[in-house]
């Protein structure tokens, strides 16, 4: 029998990882981060990304911006991560993949762009102006190339979800809780 795959997705800084953290070691899960496959590919063409918060430098910005002009780049990073998929028992945070395909459970964290911003600030250790300009920033990058490259209406259309959680109002610990319920049922 096949292990399940789940798929976490939601804007920038909105517990992802966190919660992708927290499924793996519950249910002894791996985890495959989209970020984490950008960053070796980004790698791959001679840039050196370190620590979580490289997307916000000035060698992570100008990744982007290559990254931006070549749609070659997210669907590499995306057939990989469809390729973990298949492969069973893992836990993929990617933006894109739950409008791509059908395999694995798909999860959406939903947060506003006020409490993103904060979280940058615990996590990164930045201002909060800073962190809600980043925010900000991300969210129409994301939303721009999704919609160039496969169509996707990022955050608009969340109809391929099968959970969608509300941070806002929750602490970090009870959307964790909330998601490991659900995905009990499954593993």
């Amino acid at each position: 029998m096949r292990k399940v795959s789940f798929i976490i997705s939601g804007p920038p800084a909105v517990g992802k990882t966190t919660v992708a953290d927290a499924l793996a070691k519950r249910f002894g899960l791996r985890v495959c981060a989209g970020g984490d496959a950008l960053k070796k590919l980004a790698a791959d063409r001679g840039y050196t990304p370190t620590g979580r918060d490289w997307w916000d430098t000035t060698q992570g910005m100008r990744f982007l911006a290559e990254r931006a002009v070549n749609p070659e780049y997210d669907k590499e990073v995306d057939k990989m991560l469809i390729e973990e998929l298949k492969r069973g028992g893992v836990v993929v945070t990617s933006y894109t993949l739950p409008w791509i395909t059908d395999i694995g459970i798909k999860i959406w964290l939903q947060g506003s762009v006020e409490s993103r911003a904060r979280r940058m600030v615990e996590r990164d250790k930045i201002s909060y102006e800073d962190a809600l300009n980043i925010v900000k920033k991300r969210d129409e990058e994301n939303r721009s190339l999704y919609l160039k490259i496969y169509g996707i209406r990022f955050g608009v259309d969340l109809s391929v979800f099968d959970l969608i959680v509300n941070t806002d109002i929750l602490s970090r610990g009870a959307v964790v809780e909330v998601v490991e319920t659900f995905v009990k049922q499954f593993v």
